[in-house]
């Protein structure tokens, strides 16, 4: 599978890997610090317009290249840097630096090895995905959650039918969405509504303890997110921030977009040690950093800060809406 050409993460690491073989190429034609110095400007002097021109392409022609088979997309790319490299030739002959056998071996040597390092990160990082998806399995519906739920349930059904009725369906929402494939994108209006029917639930046992604030109507409804990404973290603000305290609590919820990013901020009361519960082991934050990774690579970031006794989670990622997703 190729790489997201247009993803800042596979750029930087394209750009790091062939700075590293050109120092390499320098290094094995020099004998000394001095001439390795001179070779690796030389050698740069000409790769860098070669790679810089080379993302350029392959970012411009990533829809194009991603719709055929890989061993058709892989042998235009190998195209397509030979001809580049042609280029880089002729604005290099002032340089006098290598003949054009030597761009060419360079450049393919070059992109076989991107090709293959991406090939092995991808092979590397599947299993994660599965793994992901266990422990979202695992971690983010409680045993405590779904007997709290269920008894809250059996509460309602004779004096208020209709609302037991409701909540059993949120639930049968939630497993379903928990049961789903974790590796597929779903939009942020879908991923709101089931935060909605999780709370909904908690709301059933904790009544006017819990309080929600909704800030979501700057929210793009059509951003593509990994599901299960605010309903864990709201799991845990329910958890260590409303439980612990028998007065009132307000969770926050703050969605927006801001130029090309969805930033999502989610704040709740902290009272650390409170009736008994135990300091999160921070499992959900690190497996829904472990997603974002694997889904937008450095474009996308969760961050957690403590400001007296509130804590905040603030995660950002790329806006891709539900159309350019499907194009």
């Amino acid at each position: 599978m190729l790489p997201n050409f247009r993803n800042v993460g596979v750029m930087l690491r394209i750009l790091l890997i062939v700075n590293l073989l050109c120092f390499l190429a320098a290094f094995l034609r020099s004998g000394s610090w001095a001439e390795l110095m001179r070779e690796w400007a030389d050698i740069s002097s000409v790769s860098q317009l070669l790679l810089l021109a080379s993302l350029l392409f392959f970012a411009l022609l990533d829809d194009w290249l991603h719709e055929l088979p890989y061993f058709v997309a892989a042998t235009v790319l190998f195209f397509i840097e030979m001809l580049l490299a042609a280029i880089a030739h002729w604005f290099g002959e002032s340089f006098h630096y290598g003949s054009i056998l030597h761009y060419w071996v360079f450049s393919l040597l070059t992109v076989s090895f991107l090709l293959w390092y991406f090939n092995l990160r991808n092979r590397a990082l599947s299993p994660a995905l599965a793994e992901a998806r266990l422990q979202a399995l695992q971690a983010r519906i409680r045993p405590h959650f779904l007997f709290n739920s269920i008894n809250a349930v059996l509460s309602l059904i004779r004096s208020d039918p209709s609302r037991a009725e409701t909540a059993l369906e949120d639930l049968a929402d939630m497993f379903r969405v928990l049961m789903a494939d974790n590796r597929k994108l779903t939009t942020l209006t879908k991923e709101v509504e089931l935060c909605r029917e999780y709370l909904d639930l908690e709301t059933l046992r904790l009544g006017d303890r819990l309080q929600v604030q909704w800030h979501i109507d700057k929210m793009p409804g059509d951003a593509m997110i990994p599901p299960l990404v605010l309903q864990p973290l709201l799991e845990n603000a329910v958890y260590h921030g409303i439980e612990p305290s028998s007065s009132p609590g307000a969770i926050s919820i703050h969605i927006y977009r801001r130029r090309g990013e969805i930033h999502a901020v989610l704040r709740n009361p902290y009272s650390p040690g409170g009736r008994g519960h135990h300091e999160g082991n921070k499992m959900a934050l690190e497996n829904i950093r472990e997603r974002l990774s694997l889904h937008f690579d450095v474009e996308a970031s969760l961050k957690t800060e403590l400001v007296g006794n509130v804590f905040q989670v603030h995660i950002v990622l790329p806006y891709i809406s539900e159309a350019d997703r499907h194009a």
